[in-house]
């Protein structure tokens, strides 16, 4: 049977009194508490959360503050009887409905403490969501899923001739289908993993020069129990003791998802696996991670991996995100991604009026701006400013009722548009006004594919004390986009300081040129007559880090004005065989304003 083991839930308020005539035995004049037995059914548990959380919302007096405790245990989370939504998530596949395991909406003043407990979840499920809340504390818990669906394996032979022979990990449910293709399976889904990422077995660092690797296990049969024969899967650089993370390319749900929320702190928080990102935000503003992780379970932890995309990622936030003193590892993407989005240009209605299209096929369904918010215009193809700054006057859904999954935005803004931005020729909005400051402070990076962090923000941002250790492609990745992902914008003051980079670029992956890379995407770089990134702000300064590198690539910079390299400390070693394409120690490409001073 199913069931969830929850003993207790405490509310502490100054309403106590009231709830406890209606929900549970009172404990004093400030607290009550919902007493639970360990229940059958997930169905039970799920409802009995939800009506608590409604009285909290319906009992709620301005500045009352609300305290939502689980005593620490082991909690189950399964489909049945969780909380169903339509969100539409940034850079997620946009499939709805959605089951939720702890759905949080429309809190004030709102900490739920989880006092160390476990919340483990099967099938697939959002674990935790926070939206249209202000002024809310998440602390004290770890998220996990009980059956992952990355398979984690392990090489016990190959043979350049025969093929693999792999064992699955023991969590791992899994079967030969009929058409003798390996596939994994959990409640409520089944997975045929196409590609992997490739572990040492004894480090935990991603295998040298493997990158994305295929897992083709067409023909595969169960020689010995646990133990799979894939005749067509030839890779001699995964030698036996070689873990490998077999996985998909969807990415369904985060671990946490926060939208619309304003002052948001999550503290002694761990994502131990979600489908997704770690934690998506969207459209908020002000968030404070302290002590946030997505990492394993300590050292002595079986698995390898832990979520499918990005650690943390940010989409159209402003205020201040701030991560300090984290951990992340064994992502299948960046530690950290903050950006806005650029709507393309799909129609002219008049001179103060454009549609504007989300481009990408994860980007699309949520809101992009209000009246008011300060825009700019981009040209694409070289990615230069066009016309002036304007501010919108009003923004509707074009495509459909409801911003809730629209493609398209009708906008009219203040002044006139330049009569150069049109829908031929490619151009793209920015909004000003969702773009935040970071601080990315005292964290570890390590063991990760494809980079170590990502930013794209025209506000301050501070990446200072950091360790990003076996980063596999770039530490750091400075970009700009209106042609892909359509990911704004422009980094105008970027400080990096005081960090310790060991051993990236291990493998080549998307946008990895240099141990820092500062590459906006720019189709027409020679037509190019404006810079992308720095500026009259302040520009990007790196000074007094540490590089500890096998390889040659430290800097790679395209299309900057104003540009600082001091102070720096590089010390080569030998642990892995130079490889990187870039053999330049300094690669510049239209950058002007440039001191480096080693």
């Amino acid at each position: 049977m199913k069931y969830v083991c929850i003993q207790r839930i405490s509310f502490q308020c100054r309403y106590a009194p009231r709830l406890y005539r209606q929900i549970g035995a009172l404990c004093s004049i400030d607290t009550f508490s919902v007493h639970l037995q360990p229940l059958s059914y997930a169905l039970k548990h799920f409802d009995v959360l939800q009506k608590a959380l409604a009285k909290i919302k319906a009992e709620y007096k301005e500045g009352e503050k609300v305290i939502l405790r689980f005593p620490e245990g082991r909690y189950e989370f399964h489909e049945k009887g969780a909380a169903v939504r339509e969100y539409y998530i940034s850079n997620h596949d946009q499939t709805n409905p959605k089951k939720v395991g702890i759905a949080l909406e429309d809190m004030k003043n709102l900490t739920l403490d989880g006092q160390g407990s476990e919340f483990v979840f099967h099938g697939r499920m959002l674990p935790v969501s926070l939206l249209r809340s202000e002024n809310c504390l998440l602390k004290n818990f770890s998220i996990d899923f009980e059956n992952p669906h990355i398979a984690q394996v392990k090489i016990v032979e190959n043979d350049p001739q025969d093929g693999i022979v792999f064992e699955p990990a023991p969590w791992v449910d899994y079967r030969i289908a009929k058409d003798s293709i390996f596939e994994a399976y959990g409640e409520g889904w089944t997975m045929r993993h196409s590609w992997g990422i490739a572990f040492d077995g004894d480090t935990k660092h991603l295998v040298y020069n493997t990158s994305d690797i295929g897992c083709p296990t067409k023909g595969a049969s169960e020689v010995a129990p646990r133990r799979i024969h894939a005749p067509g899967w030839k890779d001699a650089r995964l030698v036996p003791g070689t873990v490998v993370a077999m996985r998909g390319w969807g990415r369904p749900t985060p671990g946490i998802f926060l939208s619309h929320d304003v002052n948001t702190t999550i503290e002694n928080v761990k994502v131990h696996y979600a489908e997704g990102m770690g934690l998506l935000a969207q459209l908020c503003e002000n968030i404070t991670l302290e002590k946030f992780g997505v990492c394993l379970k300590g050292d002595a932890d079986p698995r390898y991996f832990t979520t499918q995309a990005d650690a943390t990622h940010f989409s159209g936030c402003k205020g201040k995100i701030v991560s300090c003193n984290g951990l992340y590892e064994g992502m299948m993407d960046d530690a950290i991604n903050v950006h806005g989005t650029y709507l393309k240009v799909v129609k002219r209605v008049d001179d103060r009026t454009l549609v504007g299209r989300y481009m990408h096929g994860q980007s699309w369904g949520f809101e992009w701006g209000c009246p008011g918010d300060e825009v700019q215009f981009i040209r694409s193809n070289t990615m230069e400013l066009v016309g002036k700054q304007n501010k919108i006057i009003s923004i509707r859904p074009y495509d459909k009722e409801q911003t809730e999954g629209a493609r398209e935005f009708l906008i009219t803004f203040q002044e006139p548009v330049d009569q150069v931005i049109n829908e031929q020729s490619g151009f793209g909005i920015e909004n000003l006004t969702w773009t935040p400051e970071v601080l990315f402070s005292g964290n570890v990076i390590r063991n990760n594919r494809a980079r170590g962090s990502l930013f794209s923000t025209p506000r301050k941002t501070i990446v200072e004390n950091n360790l990003f250790d076996h980063t596999s492609g770039a530490a750091i990745l400075l970009c700009g986009d209106c042609n892909g992902w359509f990911e704004t914008g422009a980094c105008r003051h970027v400080i990096i300081r005081k960090n310790r980079f060991v051993n990236a670029l291990t493998n080549l992956f998307q946008f990895t040129n240099a141990v820092i890379s500062i590459y906006p995407e720019i189709p027409d770089l020679k037509g190019q007559q404006q810079y992308f990134h720095g500026g009259p702000e302040g520009g990007i300064v790196i000074e007094d880090n540490e590089f500890e590198t096998f390889d040659a690539p430290i800097l790679y910079a395209k299309s900057v004005d104003g540009l600082v390299f001091r102070n720096n400390t590089i010390k080569l070693n030998t642990e892995y065989k130079p490889f990187h394409p870039n053999r330049n120690r300094f690669w510049l490409e239209r950058v002007t304003n440039v001191t480096i001073a080693e």
